[in-house]
């Protein structure tokens, strides 16, 4: 467990290993809540719900799978998470081969 200071401004540093293990990057929301032992924080996602906003990415989504950018079927929860982890390892090696053309 690491230790980390209160700022003058009542801000605390979120240790590397715990921001890691939950994906907190800078800029992203957290949720605060007073439990019995402490302080718990939550990383949480903010959606624009205006309409306009909603009705925006809904035209996005449409379009995208009219031009066949989807993925599937799948006739299991196993097989659609297999494809998902092959999706991150190629844009993992393509991150660490900037050489190399895809």
């Amino acid at each position: 467990m690491a230790l980390t200071k209160v700022g003058p401004k009542y801000q605390v540093t979120i240790p590397r290993d715990a921001r890691k293990a939950v994906g907190i990057e800078v800029g992203d929301f957290v949720e605060s809540q007073v439990t019995r032992g402490g302080i718990l924080l939550r990383p949480k996602a903010v959606i624009d719900k205006t309409p306009e906003m909603i009705d925006k990415r809904l035209a996005e989504g449409l379009d995208d799978v009219k031009k066949g950018r989807t993925y599937g079927p799948f006739y299991s929860v196993e097989s659609m998470i297999d494809s998902l982890k092959r999706g991150v390892s190629v844009k993992r090696s393509k991150k660490t081969h900037k050489s190399k053309t895809f």
